[in-house]
C-alpha cells in the first residue's frame, strides 16, 4: 500500500473486532517501521511506512496521530511468529543492505560524477531504496530527477486508454533521454501479475510506440565519451517479488543481496574480480566464429558470432549482474532451442517455449500454456523473429528460479537468448519492439560448443581462468 495512505479509520480484525483506530495505531519498536493491518486481506497483509516521512510516529502518546508503544506490544501480539520475525528481518536489512547497494548503484555501477543529471525510475514500493539512491548522488555531487510510478495508475492506462493515447509518447520523454547523463531503474512491483489479462494488442501498441524511445536509449548507451548514457537496473525485495519466487520476503532479499555480492565488506571489489575472469572468456568469444549449444531435453542451435562483440556484464549495467552476452549474425541462427523455464513478459508467463530457427528466424513456436501470447508477439513486428541477444550466465550466486528475469538469465551455468531487439555495441542490426529473454538450464547435460570445441559441460567452463563458482556454492 503507498506509504500515504495510512489508516484513519477503525479497521476491524479478521474476526470483526476492531484492532486500531488511527489515533490508535501500533508502532512497532524498530526506528523505523510501523505495521499496517489491512482488514481487505485474508490473512492479514503486513507492509511498513517509513517514519522519516512520518515524524509523529516517533511519538509515544497514545493521542490523535500519535502510537502508543503499548498498541504496538498488543498489536504483535496478534501477528503470526513466524511473520513477525520475518518482518523484523525485513526492517534490519534497511539499516546496512540497502544502503550498501545504493552505494555501489550510485559509485560503481554508473559512476556519477559532479553535476551529472540521474534520473532514478523507480515504484513506490521501493521507498527506501529510492531515497538511499538519491542521497548518494547528492553526495557524489550529481543532481537527482525521481521519476516515480504506480501500478494502479498503470492499470487505469490498459483499461481507459483508447488506442490514440496507447499510442502517444510524450516529447518530455525523449528531452529527458537526450539529457541525462545517467539512469537507475528499480523494479519492484505491487503486483506482478497486474498485466496478465491486459490485450497483447494494447500491449503490443504501447511497446511499438516506444521502439524510437528504446532506440534512443540505445544508442546512447551504446556511445562513448560525454554522450554516453550510463545505466543500470535492479530489483528491490518486495513481497510480489518474493512471493514469485516462493519465498519469505526475509528470504528473498538474503536471496537479492547475495546474488549481487552485498555480503562482502566491498562488493565492487568483487565485481572487479569477476569482471577479469569474464573478460578473459569475452576475449575468448570474441576470436570464434559459430556456437552450437545442446541439452539433453531437445536443444541443438547453431549461433554465428564472427565478427560480434561478447559484453563483459560485470555490474555496470544490471544489478546484479553475471553474464557474457552478444548479438548473433541476423541471417545465421539454425535449429531448435528448448526453454527451461517459463518466460515471463508483460507479467505474462510461457511455459515449456520451443523455438525452431531457420535462416536466422523463428519459424515454428509452440507452448504448453500461453502460445497464443508468444506467437502475437513475434508476429508484432518484422524484427521480433529474429535473435537480439545470446548469453550466458556466469553468477553461480544464482542457483534458484524466481520469475525474474534479472536473476534467472543470470544463473550460473545456463544461457539466454532474447528474440527481438538487439544492443548495438554487440555489432548486431537487429531493430524490434520487442526484447523478450528466455533461459534453457545447462547444468544437466548441457553442452556449449565453440568453433567445434566444448567450452562447457554441464553448467562448468572447462578453463578454470574463466567465471567457476565459490567453493561450495554454484553446480
Amino acid at each position: 500500500m503507498p506509504a500515504h495512505r495510512q489508516a484513519v479509520k477503525r479497521q476491524p480484525s479478521p474476526g470483526g473486532r476492531a484492532i486500531a483506530s488511527g489515533d490508535e495505531f501500533a508502532a512497532c519498536h524498530w526506528p523505523a517501521f510501523v505495521f499496517y493491518w489491512c482488514s481487505l486481506e485474508m490473512p492479514p497483509y503486513i507492509t511498513w511506512v517509513d517514519l522519516e516521512t512520518y515524524p509523529c510516529l516517533r511519538k509515544t502518546k497514545c493521542i490523535s496521530g500519535t502510537f502508543s508503544t503499548e498498541c504496538a506490544k498488543i498489536l504483535r501480539a496478534t501477528l503470526d511468529q513466524g511473520l513477525a520475525r520475518n518482518m523484523e528481518a525485513v526492517c534490519r536489512m534497511n539499516d546496512t543492505r540497502i544502503d550498501r547497494l545504493a552505494d555501489v548503484l550510485v559509485n560503481y555501477s554508473v559512476r556519477v560524477k559532479r553535476d551529472d543529471l540521474v534520473r532514478i525510475s523507480a515504484s513506490n514500493v521501493s521507498l527506501p531504496l529510492v531515497r538511499a539512491l538519491y542521497r548518494e548522488v547528492l553526495r557524489a555531487g550529481g543532481h537527482p530527477l525521481l521519476r516515480l510510478r504506480d501500478d494502479q495508475c498503470a492499470d487505469l492506462f490498459y483499461a481507459l486508454a483508447r488506442d490514440r493515447q496507447l499510442k502517444y509518447v510524450s516529447p518530455l520523454l525523449k528531452a529527458e533521454v537526450e539529457s541525462i547523463d545517467c539512469s537507475i531503474g528499480v523494479w519492484a512491483d505491487e503486483n506482478t501479475k497486474t498485466m496478465t489479462r491486459v490485450d497483447p494488442r494494447k500491449q503490443t501498441m504501447v511497446s511499438q510506440a516506444q521502439k524510437p524511445i528504446w532506440d534512443l536509449f540505445m544508442k546512447r548507451a551504446a556511445a562513448k565519451g560525454k554522450k554516453q548514457l550510463r545505466w543500470c537496473g535492479t530489483q528491490y525485495p518486495c513481497p510480489a517479488a518474493a512471493q514469485d519466487a516462493e519465498m519469505s520476503v526475509a528470504q528473498y532479499a538474503d536471496f537479492v543481496f547475495r546474488a549481487g555480492l552485498l555480503h562482502h565488506k566491498d562488493p565492487a571489489a568483487q565485481w572487479r574480480k569477476i569482471s577479469i575472469r569474464q573478460q578473459r572468456l569475452c576475449d575468448f568469444l570474441n576470436k570464434r566464429r559459430e556456437m552450437r549449444i545442446k541439452t539433453l531435453q531437445g536443444t541443438d542451435i547453431r549461433f554465428g558470432i564472427a565478427g560480434r562483440k561478447w559484453i563483459n556484464c560485470d555490474g555496470q549495467v544490471n544489478f546484479p549482474d553475471g553474464e557474457v552476452f552478444t548479438g548473433p549474425l541476423e541471417n545465421a541462427t539454425e535449429g531448435v532451442v528448448c526453454f527451461s523455464f517459463p518466460a515471463v513478459h508483460g507479467g505474462r508467463e510461457v511455459h515449456d517455449i520451443r523455438l525452431q530457427f531457420k535462416a536466422g528466424k523463428v519459424v515454428d513456436a509452440s507452448a504448453s500454456k500461453g502460445e497464443d501470447f508468444l506467437i502475437k508477439m513475434l508476429d508484432q513486428d518484422a524484427g521480433a523473429r529474429v535473435l537480439g541477444e545470446l548469453a550466458i550466465g556466469t553468477n553461480y550466486d544464482v542457483q534458484e528460479y524466481t520469475r525474474n528475469t534479472l536473476f534467472d538469465e543470470k544463473i550460473g551455468g545456463t544461457f539466454h537468448a532474447a528474440v527481438g531487439a538487439s544492443y548495438p555495441e554487440t555489432g548486431a542490426k537487429n531493430k524490434s519492439g520487442l526484447h523478450w529473454d528466455m533461459v534453457c538450464d545447462l547444468r544437466k547435460g548441457g553442452v556449449i560448443e565453440a568453433d567445434g570445441k566444448v567450452i562447457l559441460r554441464n553448467g562448468r567452463f572447462v578453463n578454470t581462468a574463466w567465471p567457476k563458482p565459490e567453493r561450495g556454492r554454484g553446480t
